[in-house]
């Protein structure tokens, strides 16, 4: 068998080998207009007997990364492990995505986006209403996972929906001054279990207890027919900085310390029991493995596992 080597100049010079008449027949057709970047709305994949739903709510850059994570590290070490992983320093890509599931009874949405028309563009787009949603889920009380509740004057974004958040999480908001919480969470009190770790939220929907980024801060197990999934909302919050340094602090987790311990209880639960998880502002469609890598993690998108 000959050797054959690849090289840019041999891949150049056959390109250059092309026909003329096909050069001249692709560029007498006008240009197509630049379109900008691009992404789906949604992605579903089943698990066991459920469908398990991610939704793009939001996706946006930010500038100066460096100011959210890894604030205990110098710029030097942030540089390092970021040129690594092939990301830029100066800007990062933030995506927010609540994630509905399918049981066959009841439909459950896991935290609301940014507003309501984000989070009902989404749902529309994967073919949803917001009538249609039996539970909203809260996973923790930031603007981000709360803001699509209601919208202007009041008006309830899920109006036939049940609601169910952490009791510690509603507790410390409940005292804490906060507007947002005011304006979107508190109004559904009446309509809200409080819960605490290890209660049910539907059939085959655990709690699970994940402090630090807020009080009650809560990760939740899906279980159907054998397969299992963890829709793990913010207690990693970067797919590089969060997972494969875990005890980088975040300039969101509201007790550092504890956050860090969470995330890296959590994430080696993950690794071991090769565990599928939803990350909320993980890279879209924001499912994927973790595994372990030298003293950290790293994070391993989903392919078609989930589609088999």
């Amino acid at each position: 068998m000959s050797h054959i080597t690849l090289t840019r100049r041999a891949v150049l010079g056959s390109a250059a080998a092309l026909p003329l008449a096909g050069i001249a027949g692709t560029s007498a057709r006008a240009a197509a207009p630049m379109l900008g970047a691009a992404t789906t709305r949604f992605n579903r994949v089943p698990l066991g007997e459920f469908e398990v739903t991610t939704l793009l709510a939001a996706t946006m850059p930010r500038p100066d990364p460096h100011t959210i994570f890894g604030l205990n590290v110098t710029a030097e070490e942030f540089a390092e492990a970021s040129a690594a992983h092939n990301i830029p320093t100066d800007q990062a890509q933030f995506f927010f995505t609540p994630t509905v599931i399918n049981t066959g009874t009841e439909l459950v949405l896991f935290d609301t986006g940014l507003n309501p028309d984000a989070i009902t563009g989404a749902l529309a787009a994967a073919g949803y209403t917001p009538d249609q949603v039996d539970v909203v889920v809260i996973t923790h009380m930031h603007g981000d996972h709360i803001g699509g509740l209601t919208g202007e004057g009041g008006s309830v974004t899920f109006p036939n929906a049940r609601y169910v958040t952490a009791s510690t999480e509603f507790d410390h908001w409940a005292g804490a001054s906060n507007e947002n919480f005011e304006a979107k969470m508190r109004p559904l009190a009446e309509k809200t279990e409080m819960i605490g770790d290890g209660a049910s939220v539907a059939s085959g929907i655990t709690a699970m207890s994940a402090p630090g980024h807020t009080p009650g801060h809560t990760a939740y197990m899906i279980e159907s027919a054998g397969k299992s999934l963890v829709i793990a909302a913010d207690f990693a919050n970067h797919y590089v900085w969060s997972l494969g340094y875990p005890d980088w602090e975040v300039k969101f987790d509201m007790d550092k310390a504890q956050a860090a311990v969470t995330r890296r209880k959590v994430l080696d639960m993950l690794a071991t029991d090769k565990v599928p998880f939803i990350g909320y502002h993980m890279p879209f469609p924001a499912v994927g493995y973790v595994e372990t890598r030298g003293d950290g993690f790293q994070y391993v998108p989903s392919s078609y596992q989930l589609m088999l």
